[in-house]
């Protein structure tokens, strides 16, 4: 996530909500937090670290940034992020937050930024080669110009693949 977006979510997020920072608890409080992934550093939600649950329309800034004009595909969804700035990924993981077995949509866009197809994906033992493949698959469309993960339980996005 482009840290333009980090400084503008910690202010006010894509939903036009101020930041409302709390703090991870071990008990589980709230059930949601501890362990969920963190857009900012891709890894999940440690114990004690200050955080929030901001809306976050990354179709809204890829189109801002190319002319495209996705109507009402351009949807928010939740993210977690530090609530105040991090030092973001520490290793380079292609495919972050990739547990075996959980579910993703992977959602195919063109230029305009419409969506044009997307599939149900779940995460193999050997992530990274399915991701390949489902990101080969959605890539042979000439039309498809990004791609778009996101976990199926919340609709959270968790990151974006642009056409190579």
């Amino acid at each position: 996530m482009p840290a333009a977006a980090l400084d503008e979510l910690r202010a006010v997020d894509d939903a036009g909500r101020p930041l409302q920072p709390y703090t991870a608890r071990e008990d589980g409080v709230p059930p949601e937090c501890v362990g969920s992934p963190l857009r900012c550093c891709l890894r999940p939600i440690e114990p004690g670290e200050r955080v929030a649950l901001v809306s976050y329309a990354p179709l809204r800034r890829w189109a801002a940034a190319t002319g495209a004009a996705p109507g009402a595909y351009d949807e928010a969804g939740p993210v977690f992020i530090h609530a105040e700035e991090c030092g973001g990924p520490q290793e380079a993981a292609r495919q972050p937050f990739a547990r075996p077995g959980a579910l993703r949509t992977i959602r195919r866009y063109n230029a305009e930024g419409h969506i044009v197809g997307g599939r149900l994906f779940e995460i193999p033992e050997d992530a990274e080669p399915g991701f390949e493949r489902a990101f080969e698959e959605a890539f042979a469309d000439p039309e498809v110009a990004l791609v778009h993960v996101r976990a199926l339980e919340y609709g959270c996005f968790q990151y974006e693949v642009r056409r190579p």
